[in-house]
């Protein structure tokens, strides 16, 4: 892997790298990226494998390379809001919100952190939950920065970020943060990022997904809600009592309460069309009323903020809003869908591209030297031609598989039972609980159970706790806490049955006998009822192609994979993963998706996966 990687560096283009886990993937790119000498920009999806670079990787490398003589030279970019804001700081403190004892409490543990912290990270503030409702005033944002006339400009922990990022020769971002920078590169002008040579995509799998989210648009109730606290404090601080972030407020709710409701769970579960067919006369109405307020809010702001920096910042972010609202209506039927979902407690609405492989490869591969994109999932039926046509390339590209090291055979089992309902059938929840405590019986808990929706999982969590507790075994349900507190009370219990759905399926490690267990309750197929799919769908029948072979079961085969991926981390793990869903056994296209998979001892029966799990160890 190295070798194809110092290639592609050397000779530029594109390549394509699937090494499956425990082949050494990371420092099979992080060593020929830092002996080029060119600059390199390395993406994850993950926050793991961020940590796992930062802190265990590229220490390694140093320890290594520098006594040879080879500076390695890194910077670690995240997304500003990782970061805190001193002027949103101060602004806070000097606030009606500092009055509030919940927010002096937080506040002064952000002060004493300020005064020692050299990186301004959130996840160094260790005092301060997760949750901490003060963290959203303080943070920095693309939409909150004001640049080089903000007084705290030299001292910024952006700034000082950035500044390293430019001396550096190798980058580490997230895919979220790449993205941001690219679609502000292409249509909207401006960068986050130094100019770079090459870029490295860790997780590529994911690539079609974030690339859709920013080259898309949303327009969230908290979003507006932001901006109108934003606002009024901007105003507030030039003594300008303007009613218009009120009124702001006052028609998004009236907009928003018109629309139609969206589906239930979360993220692309709960999206739902938002058809041209939708905008009646009385819904554009207050639709006109609140992109009237956006635009009376920006010009209020242009002309307020004329010795004001903050202030004029709001009337950006007032124009920004108003043209991502009117990409909505206002999408091209077959190019973008129109969309609404639930976002937390709120509603979004928003516009997404139906393909984005034009996009990534005039944007993206046309414009950059080196292109690589590396996961443990990168195939399907043994083939990159999945992959490729996601991600539109379409030219002559280095290609290399790498199976895992592990000896799946002697390491896991694949539990594939019979006689379980079709997934569909009212009996399944029931039938498949029975099964999920069966199995926790025989490894004595240790087990993930990954649903593919919000409905199944907390139907089977309901089903399974009164005998989990009477087992005295922890039940962690995905939604009751954070995912880091959750994965951390998964380890340090020993026994634990974690419940979770699609977040769950893939850049969760735990290795070590604390996961013994995965139990996937179906097949996963992607939403029948996300218009997004649905659009994508269209277009290949169109094409005169099959949606379903194309890109439904393509899609699957690589969810599937990372699911079972969550198993074996190691060599020296050992477990059991169970499909629940017995159409991979009676459909014909259950043969393709087992062959995707690691060649695990198959199991049919509760006694042989018994059996496999009192085996002695090879």
């Amino acid at each position: 892997m190295a070798d194809a990687v110092e290639n592609a560096l050397r000779e530029g283009g594109v390549a394509l790298i699937e090494a499956g886990t425990g082949t050494g993937k990371t420092l099979a790119y992080l060593v020929p990226a830092l002996l080029s000498g060119k600059k390199v920009v390395v993406a994850t999806r993950t926050k793991n494998l961020q940590d796992q670079l930062r802190l265990k990787d590229l220490p390694l490398l140093r320890r290594t390379l520098e006594p040879e003589g080879f500076e390695v030279e890194v910077a670690f970019m995240k997304g500003l809001a990782n970061y805190l804001c001193l002027r949103r700081f101060e602004a806070a403190r000097r606030s009606a919100l500092a009055e509030e004892p919940w927010a002096k409490r937080q506040l002064a543990i952000v002060e004493r952190w300020r005064e020692t912290t050299t990186t301004g990270e959130r996840s160094d503030l260790k005092e301060l939950e997760e949750s901490a409702g003060i963290w959203a005033h303080v943070q920095s944002g693309s939409d909150t920065r004001i640049g080089q006339r903000c007084p705290h400009y030299e001292d910024c922990f952006v700034t000082t970020m950035r500044r390293e990022a430019d001396q550096a020769q190798l980058i580490v971002v997230n895919h979220h943060l790449f993205f941001a920078d690219l679609a502000m590169r292409g249509p909207h002008g401006g960068a986050v990022l130094p100019d770079y040579d090459a870029v490295i995509f860790d997780e590529a799998h994911a690539i079609e997904d974030v690339a859709t989210v920013f080259f898309g648009a949303e327009i969230s109730t908290g979003r507006i809600e932001r901006l109108a606290r934003d606002a009024t404090g901007a105003l507030g601080a030039i003594k300008d009592g303007s009613p218009l972030p009120e009124r702001l407020r006052a028609t998004a709710d009236a907009f928003f309460l018109a629309l139609p409701e969206p589906g239930g769970g979360g993220g692309a579960e709960s999206r739902r069309d938002l058809p041209r067919s939708v905008f009646t006369e009385a819904l554009e109405q207050r639709y006109f009323a609140l992109d009237d307020a956006l635009e009376a809010l920006e010009s209020h702001c242009r002309l307020a903020g004329r010795e004001a920096e903050s202030v004029r910042q709001i009337a950006r972010r007032a124009g920004e809003l108003r043209d991502d609202l009117a990409r909505v209506p206002d999408a091209a039927e077959g190019r973008a869908v129109p969309w609404i979902a639930r976002r937390g407690h709120g509603v979004a609405i928003g516009v997404s591209p139906v393909d984005v492989s034009t996009l990534l490869r005039e944007e993206l591969m046309l414009k950059t030297e080196t292109v690589i994109f590396t996961s443990a999932t990168l195939t399907t039926g043994g083939s990159f031609d999945f992959i490729e046509g996601r991600l539109g390339i379409d030219s002559d590209v280095e290609q290399l598989a790498l199976a895992s090291p592990f000896e799946f055979a002697d390491q896991a089992a694949l539990y594939l039972p019979s006689g379980l309902p079709d997934p569909r059938e009212p009996a399944f929840v029931d039938v498949a609980a029975e099964s999920i405590l069966a199995l926790n019986a025989i490894t004595d808990g240790g087990a993930f159970v990954l649903c593919t929706s919000f409905r199944s999982m907390h139907a089977l969590a309901q089903a399974c706790r009164p005998t989990l507790i009477d087992r005295k075994h922890r039940i962690l349900v995905q939604g009751e806490a954070p995912k880091s507190s959750l994965l951390k009370r998964f380890r340090e219990s020993g026994d634990a049955v974690l419940f979770a759905t699609m977040s769950f399926w893939e850049g969760v490690d735990v290795p070590g006998s604390a996961l013994r267990l995965v139990v996937l309750d179906k097949i996963p197929f992607q939403s029948p009822g996300d218009p997004l799919l649905k659009a994508r769908s269209q277009s290949i029948e169109e094409s005169g192609g099959s949606a379903f072979r194309e890109l439904h079961l393509p899609t699957a085969a690589l969810t599937l994979q990372q699911g079972f991926g969550r198993l074996i981390r190691s060599q020296s793990d050992r477990g059991v993963v169970a499909i629940l869903d017995r159409r991979i056994r009676t459909k014909g296209y259950g043969r393709y998706l087992l062959a995707s998979l690691p060649d695990a001892s198959r199991c049919y029966s509760l006694d042989e996966v018994r059996a496999f799990w009192e085996r002695p160890e090879s």
